[in-house]
C-alpha cells in the first residue's frame, strides 16, 4: 500500500537559495506518515490514546532535484519494514505533474520508528502491545 500526500511548498519553507530547506523534508515526511496511518485506518491519535508514542529513531534522506516556492510536493509513502519492535517508512518526493512511474524522485528517504510507553518512554513491542496495528503493517509492508 502506497499513499500519496500533496504538500504545497510555502515561502517560509525555502532558504536563501530559494529552494526547500533540507530539514523541511522531515516535516513533509511526518505529514505523509500521518496521512498514511489515517488511510491505513489506524490514526496516530489512536496510538497515543492507547498510551504509546512512536518516536523516530533514525532518518535517512537523499536529495536530488530541489523543490521551490509554488511547487506542490507529492510524497509517496509506504511501510518498507515491519518488525516486532521497529517500523520503517519509505518516502519518495515528486513535483506535482511529474509522472511518478518514470520520473526520478526529487528526494527519497526513510524513517525508522519504535514504540514507547508514553509515561516511561521505555520501548515496547508493537506486536504485543498493539497487535492490530502490527497486523496492518504486516499486511501492507512492501519489502
Amino acid at each position: 500500500m502506497k499513499v500519496c500526500t500533496a504538500i504545497p511548498v510555502r515561502y517560509a519553507e525555502t532558504d536563501k537559495m530559494a529552494v526547500v530547506y533540507h530539514a523541511n523534508y522531515l516535516l513533509y515526511f511526518e505529514d505523509a506518515r500521518t496521512r498514511f496511518l489515517e488511510e491505513l485506518g489506524y490514526p496516530y491519535a489512536r496510538i497515543e490514546q492507547a498510551g504509546y508514542m512512536s518516536p523516530v529513531v533514525s532518518f535517512e534522506v537523499h536529495y536530488g532535484e530541489p523543490l521551490r516556492y509554488g511547487d506542490v510536493a507529492i510524497v509517496r509513502t509506504w511501510v518498507s519494514e515491519s518488525r516486532g519492535t521497529k517500523t520503517t517508512y519509505s518516502y519518495e518526493v515528486f513535483k506535482q505533474g511529474d509522472d511518478m512511474e518514470v520520473a526520478k524522485p526529487c528526494v527519497t528517504g526513510t524513517s525508522t520508528h519504535c514504540l514507547v510507553d508514553a509515561n516511561t518512554f521505555k520501548p515496547v513491542s508493537i506486536k504485543r502491545t498493539l497487535p492490530e496495528l502490527f497486523d496492518l503493517y504486516e499486511q501492507v509492508c512492501e519489502r
